[in-house]
């Protein structure tokens, strides 16, 4: 790797996390040594880019630094080119044509030379063996999420039983054959995941989550990382 990219992509490690990054953490990732890495940094501080943090604690870069964002390997563009490929062939039809849109915005903003990486990939993602029926009602709790508003829905168990809910949610799980949604579940006072298949109706509701942007993210992560641990075979679909 060359010194400039080296260079450039301490500065993409930095800026992804959310913690401090330890020398021993990038140089591993780089494969090179701590102290190239130390000696790196000293070189991008001697050149005004806001690295904050001392050797054995780890380095932080502050929030404010301002990059050129499309400043992309060939690597971070097939990336891209697969994810997009992935999600056009897997999600709802508003979510698979911005897919397609970002891949066009990529294509028309980076050098010539880079776009034979989007056109002529070295990745793949296998299309659906068939199209999912529950198009708009993905797009439906995608807006939900986004507004922050409950959901009121009528759901149907494996065993048949069906309830109506009123759901907080958090987020939308995309897998090979199957969406799940995940959310806080007033019927049951918990957190559920509803299988987007056995989604009888859905409507959003007038009435906002009301807790501060974040929180029931953060809350969620916290009640996933206890059942994680809690749990000795696979996860658990209770609905």
């Amino acid at each position: 790797m060359r010194r400039a990219d080296r260079l450039f992509q301490i500065i993409q490690i930095l800026r992804r996390s959310q913690r401090p990054v330890t020398a021993a953490a990038i140089a591993e990732e780089l494969e090179v040594s701590k102290r190239t890495v130390y000696r790196d940094i000293t070189d991008l501080v001697g050149q005004q880019v806001p690295i904050d943090g001392e050797a054995g604690f780890g380095y932080v870069l502050d929030r404010s630094y301002d990059m050129p964002p499309l400043m992309l390997t060939a690597d971070e563009i097939e990336a891209v080119v697969l994810g997009a490929q992935w999600v056009a062939a897997h999600s709802d039809r508003p979510l698979a044509n911005a897919a397609r849109d970002l891949v066009a915005k990529i294509a028309a903003s980076i050098p010539e030379h880079l776009r034979p990486f989007i056109a002529e990939p070295s990745v793949t993602a296998r299309p659906p063996l068939h199209s999912d029926p529950s198009d708009r009602l993905a797009s439906r709790l995608r807006q939900s999420i986004r507004e922050g508003r409950k959901l009121r829905l009528v759901y149907c168990s494996a065993g048949g039983e069906t309830t109506d809910r009123v759901v907080w949610p958090v987020t939308l799980g995309y897998a090979e054959t199957s969406r799940l949604l995940i959310g806080w579940c007033e019927l049951r006072q918990a957190f559920r995941h509803f299988r987007c298949d056995r989604i009888q109706s859905a409507e959003i509701t007038d009435a906002p989550i009301g807790l501060r942007a974040g929180e029931l993210q953060r809350r969620w992560q916290r009640w996933r990382e206890e059942e994680l641990a809690s749990l000795e075979a696979g996860p658990s679909f209770k609905a």
